[in-house]
């Protein structure tokens, strides 16, 4: 409505990231809720220490019951949020009544810029297009089915994608956003009951979060059909899917990529599967599905550019181009232009297609882990654990885990073989806790006395029987019976409860179980 473009930023980032990404989107103005504060004025004071000029700040206190705090003194470009809506231009403030929206010119100009994790150092800076934005908000309004005055349950954080778009469909349709500052199983029950929640959006964890909430958290599910769910960011599993359809959620299971908007293809229904098996049910709801209405979508030889035969079992890369994927990389053109190589966005992502069309995604080509909804780079977790002075060698691959899709595995060589004794996992763990998001530490250590390496002397061979897991599950277990010792903490629905300590190599079987 200003002309601007907005960028927000994820709110689980450490002060150094969110500087580097305060520098590189150029931001002018950085809203700031106050509860993130502390946050924030670490990351300005890392940007004015690199030569930056920090942004001016409006500071949001709604989530606080005591008094607002004191404007910082050392920033003399803050402002508060509730001061700056009741200013005028009559009385000194700077918002008027008056003000004339600013239409873009150009339905391709840039609306949203968007940062994602990726395989390189830094995320890459995604950009959305006006036109883009629409369309997938369009879609999203007719892929969930949504009614006028839908009200949506916010489990979605809205910095992911902009929330899939569909914060303006939501908006486009009339309807009311129900936002939850503390996600769990009773305020999710709470919320649906309290104000008629009609649809709502989570990862898999949050799904988990519902199926596994006791008896006292529920409560009836308001109105006569069911709460429709859009979940995505990991393959849910599907007998998660299984009890959610028992207690009266219909599962809509999306796929997508912060390159296309958010969900690109949806698992839509078809009539025929109602007289199916509920398991069976939830096997085919754990396909990704067919495309969005704003873009194609194909599993193709990434060599060759051919598409996979819809067999099933030829399996290829996912590749998109249309009106809903990305214009490009912010300040990369070389990045843009290898991602868009052939026409086509590659997604890194490796699938087969059905006969009916449907997607169905195996593994990730790409070294990321995706935990809870939140994508990790393995090589910065890498580098976090290179930074150890015990440390002489590390591989970090996803760890399946029920709660949380999977989590960051650690494999650590340590400089002196007998170190172990004088260096624990622990210890490591919260090593790399002090330099990274608290989300991307390594939430288990194996200690191993070799790490396979190929003839230039990288080590692959873990990511790769990570890729490989689902048609040959054994090949990883092969790689590190060296181990000689794991700690992990055991997951809970809840979260992380105790330390479980294990020797001899057979406890990398007991880690990953015989499916991995």
């Amino acid at each position: 409505m200003a002309g601007g473009v907005i960028c927000a930023l994820n709110s689980r980032l450490d002060a150094a990231m969110a500087s580097v990404l305060l520098q590189h989107s150029e931001a002018k103005v950085f809203f700031v809720d106050a509860v993130l504060l502390d946050t924030a004025q670490q990351a300005l004071r890392l940007m004015s220490k690199a030569g930056a000029k920090p942004p001016a700040v409006v500071l949001i206190n709604e989530a606080l019951d005591d008094e607002p705090p004191a404007l910082p003194a050392d920033h003399h470009q803050y402002h508060d949020y509730e001061a700056l809506l009741l200013s005028t231009t009559g009385n000194g403030g700077s918002g008027s009544p008056e003000f004339a929206i600013r239409w873009p010119a150009d339905e391709n100009e840039p609306v949203a810029l968007n940062y994602t994790s990726g395989t390189t150092s830094r995320p890459k800076g995604v950009v959305y297009s006006h036109r883009g934005a629409y369309l997938n908000s369009l879609d999203s309004v007719l892929l969930n089915d949504m009614p006028a005055m839908p009200v949506y349950l916010w489990t979605v954080p809205m910095f992911h994608c902009n929330g899939w778009c569909l914060v303006w469909g939501v908006a486009a349709q009339g309807g009311t956003n129900v936002c939850l500052r503390k996600v769990s199983s009773a305020t999710i029950f709470a919320a649906v009951a309290t104000h008629g929640v009609t649809h709502m959006g989570g990862a898999p964890t949050v799904l988990s979060m519902v199926v596994n909430a006791t008896a006292e958290e529920r409560r009836p599910l308001p109105g006569s059909r069911p709460v429709t769910v859009m979940t995505g960011g990991a393959p849910p599993p599907p007998a998660v899917l299984y009890r959610m359809e028992e207690l009266g959620f219909l599962v809509i299971h999306s796929y997508g990529l912060t390159e296309t908007y958010g969900p690109a293809t949806v698992c839509t229904w078809k009539p025929e599967w109602d007289a199916l098996p509920a398991a069976e049910r939830a096997a085919i709801k754990s396909r990704q599905g067919v495309h969005h209405l704003g873009l194609e979508v194909d599993v193709k030889d990434p060599a060759t550019m051919a598409s996979v035969p819809r067999d099933g079992r030829s399996m290829g890369e996912v590749m998109f181009r249309g009106n809903t994927v990305m214009s490009g990389y912010y300040k990369d053109a070389a990045a843009t232009a290898e991602a868009m190589a052939g026409g086509w966005l590659r997604s890194g992502d490796l699938a087969v297609r059905h006969a009916d069309g449907y997607v169905k995604i195996l593994d990730r080509s790409k070294d990321i882990i995706i935990s809870g909804g939140e994508n990790i780079s393995t090589i910065e977790v890498e580098a976090a654990l290179f930074a150890h002075p015990a440390v002489e060698e590390a591989a970090v691959v996803g760890r399946p885990d029920e709660y949380w899709g999977e989590t960051p595995c650690a494999f650590v060589k340590l400089k002196d073989a007998g170190g172990e004794g004088r260096v624990s996992a622990e210890e490591v763990m919260e090593f790399c806790r002090a330099r990274l998001p608290r989300y991307m530490a390594p939430r288990t250590v194996v200690f191993v006395e070799e790490l396979p390496k190929t003839a230039t002397g990288k080590h692959p061979s873990l990511k790769a029987g990570r890729r490989r897991r689902i048609r040959d599950q054994e090949q990883v277990l092969t790689n590190v019976l060296g181990c000689h010792s794991v700690i992990t903490p055991i997951m809970h629905t809840r979260g992380v409860g105790d330390v479980l300590v294990k020797s001899q190599p057979m406890a990398v079987q007991s880690l990953f179980g015989s499916g991995w």
